[in-house]
C-alpha cells in the first residue's frame, strides 16, 4: 500500500445530547480513491465538515501529510491540501470560470487583479477540458462542467486530496464517466480522492478501498476487489437485504388518470399520452432532459400546457390547460418534486409544518391552526417514516438528505391523495432507506393508490413498477407490462426513439 496520507483515530463528535461520530477510524493512501459510505445519519456528512474544516472534533487525532491536521475554518483546510466538493457546488454563478478557479487566491498589482488565466488553463487540460474558455460565465455551462471548475479550483492550489460527495446525482450516463476519467487523472497525478455516493455500482466500479460508517462508527474497511455490492449492504445497515424490491400483491383497477397528446408550451413534453389505472405503479424512464419531469409539472399545473386533454377519476372538466397546483391537489393528484429543497420542502420552516403544510384544513377551525394536533400528526408520521430527528420541531434544512426526502413523502402521505407523481424519489438516499420507499409504494398500491413514478435508475424501475414507458425528446412510448421491457429495450428507446 502506498504512503498513508489521511489518517483519522478516534474521532468523536457530539452536537448536544446526540452523538454524531463515536469514534470514527479512517485511512486514506496517497493517490488512492477510497470510498466513504453509509446510510443517511450515518455520520459522513459531519465527518467530512471536520475534514474541511468548518467543524472541529470533540476528541481524536487527524494526521494528513505527515503532521497533525486541525484547521480553524474552511479556507484553511484548502490552503492545507484538502479540498471539499459538496453535492451542492459552491460557485459563484455570476463570475466567470476564471473568478470562481481563483476565488480567494486572486493576486494584485497597484491594487488591480492580476490575470492567472495561464494557471486556469493547466488546470483545465489536466482536467481533460482545454477549450473551455476561462472567461465563460458559470451560470451559462451544464452542471458536469461546474462540478469540472469546482475540481480545477482544488487543482491551482495544489491539492492533495479531493473529497467528492454524490458527484454523479445530477449528472447523465455520459457525464459521469467523463467525470471518472477525471478521477483516473488525479490518481495518475497522485492526488487521494474520498469518494461519498450512495450508488454502490459506482464505488465498485472506481474505488480501491472503502470505510463503511454505521451510527457514527467505523464498522468496516478494506480491499474493493473482491468484495461485492451484497457485503457492503450488509455493513451498512447492519443486517441482511434480501428483499430489495419487495412485492406486495396488488391489483390494477379502473382508469383514474388518462392523459391524450399532452404538448407544454415550453416544448416539452411534445407528445405524451397514457392511462393511469387504480393501484398501479407506471414507471418512467428516459434520459435526463428529454421531458420526464417537464411532463409531470405540466399535470400538475406548475408548467404551462400548449395541448392536450386530461381526465382526473372521470372527471372530464379538467382541460390540462386549466390545471393548476391548487386545482391537482383537490382533484386528488399530488407531487414528490425532484427538486426537494427549493420545490418540494421550506427547508427554513421546522419539520411539523412541512408535514401538514399542504393539508393545514385538516389541523385548523375558524382559520385559526391547531398547533399541539399539527405537531401529534407530524410525530406520528416521523415515527411512520423513520425520519432521525431531534424531534418534528427541527428545521428540515438541518436534516440530511434522506431525511429531508422522508419529511417530503409524508407530507403526501398526510394530505392523503389518490394519485401520487414521485420524480426520482430515491435520488440521494442510502440503501437501507431506499428499500424503505419501495416497500412503501408497493404497500401505496396495495391500498389503492396509484403512482408514476420517475427515476433514472433502471434497476429500482424494473424492480418494482408494474408499468413502463420510456421518454424520447419528449415523445412518451407506448406504456407496457414491465416483463416485456429489458435494459437494452428502454436504453434503445430513450437514445433512439426506437421501439423493439
Amino acid at each position: 500500500m502506498p504512503d498513508t496520507l489521511l489518517k483519522l483515530t478516534n474521532i468523536i463528535k457530539t452536537f448536544g445530547p446526540v452523538k454524531a461520530l463515536g469514534g470514527v477510524q479512517l485511512e486514506v493512501a496517497q493517490g488512492e480513491i477510497h470510498a466513504l459510505i453509509g446510510e443517511n445519519g450515518a455520520g459522513k456528512s459531519t465527518l467530512m465538515k471536520i475534514l474541511s474544516g468548518a467543524e472541529k472534533p470533540d476528541s481524536g487525532e487527524i494526521m494528513f501529510d505527515g503532521k497533525p491536521y486541525h484547521p480553524q475554518n474552511p479556507a484553511e483546510g484548502r490552503l492545507s491540501g484538502i479540498a471539499m466538493i459538496y453535492q451542492e457546488l459552491n460557485l459563484a454563478p455570476h463570475l466567470t470560470i476564471e473568478e470562481n478557479i481563483t476565488l480567494g487566491i486572486e493576486k494584485s498589482k497597484l491594487g488591480f487583479a492580476k490575470s492567472q488565466k495561464t494557471l486556469v488553463q493547466e488546470a483545465l487540460r489536466i482536467l481533460g477540458q482545454p477549450d473551455l474558455d476561462p472567461s465563460t460565465p458559470v451560470n451559462t455551462l451544464s452542471i458536469a462542467k461546474q462540478q469540472l471548475v469546482e475540481i480545477a479550483r482544488a487543482l491551482v492550489l495544489d491539492t492533495k486530496l479531493v473529497i467528492l460527495d454524490e458527484p454523479t446525482s445530477s449528472l447523465t450516463a455520459a457525464d459521469t464517466q467523463a467525470l471518472f476519467e477525471v478521477i483516473a487523472r488525479l490518481k495518475a497525478k497522485g492526488i487521494a480522492v474520498i469518494y461519498i455516493s450512495h450508488f454502490l455500482e459506482e464505488v465498485q466500479q472506481i474505488c480501491d478501498r472503502f470505510t463503511v460508517l454505521r451510527d457514527g462508527q467505523t464498522v468496516g474497511t478494506g480491499s474493493m476487489a473482491g468484495t461485492s455490492i451484497q457485503q457492503l449492504i450488509e455493513q451498512m445497515v447492519g443486517r441482511s437485504l434480501e428483499d430489495m424490491y419487495p412485492h406486495i400483491p396488488h391489483t390494477l383497477g379502473e382508469p383514474v388518470l388518462e392523459v391524450q397528446a399532452l404538448q407544454g408550451k415550453s416544448a416539452l413534453p411534445r407528445s405524451a399520452s397514457f392511462t393511469l389505472h387504480r393501484g398501479e405503479i407506471l414507471g418512467i424512464s428516459g434520459l435526463v432532459g428529454a421531458g420526464r419531469t417537464e411532463m409531470i409539472r405540466c399535470l400538475f399545473g406548475l408548467d404551462k400546457v400548449a395541448n392536450g386533454k386530461v381526465t382526473i377519476m372521470g372527471r372530464k372538466d379538467l382541460q390540462a390547460h386549466y390545471l393548476r397546483p391548487e386545482k391537482a391537489l383537490d382533484s386528488g393528484l399530488d407531487l414528490l418534486s425532484e427538486n426537494r429543497k427549493e420545490e418540494g420542502l421550506a427547508v427554513n420552516l421546522p419539520i411539523f409544518t412541512n408535514i401538514t403544510l399542504s393539508a393545514l384544513k385538516r389541523v385548523s377551525r375558524f382559520g385559526w391552526l391547531n398547533l399541539a394536533q399539527e405537531k401529534q400528526q407530524a410525530d406520528e408520521w416521523c415515527t411512520k417514516m423513520n425520519v432521525k430527528c431531534r424531534d418534528s420541531r427541527q428545521e428540515v434544512g438541518a436534516l440530511s438528505g434522506g431525511n429531508q426526502q422522508k419529511v417530503s413523502i409524508a407530507r403526501l402521505l398526510n394530505h392523503n391523495s389518490d394519485i401520487f407523481f414521485m420524480d426520482e424519489p430515491t435520488r440521494g438516499i442510502d440503501v437501507g432507506s431506499k428499500a424503505e420507499i419501495y416497500r412503501l409504494i408497493q404497500t401505496l398500491a396495495s391500498q389503492g393508490k396509484s403512482i408514476v413514478m420517475i427515476s433514472s435508475y433502471l434497476p429500482e424501475l424494473l424492480g418494482i413498477c408494474d408499468t413502463l414507458a420510456v421518454m424520447h425528446r419528449g415523445e412518451l412510448s407506448a406504456v407496457k407490462p414491465i416483463s416485456t421491457w429489458t435494459d437494452h429495450d428502454i436504453m434503445l428507446y430513450a437514445t433512439s426513439g426506437v421501439a423493439v
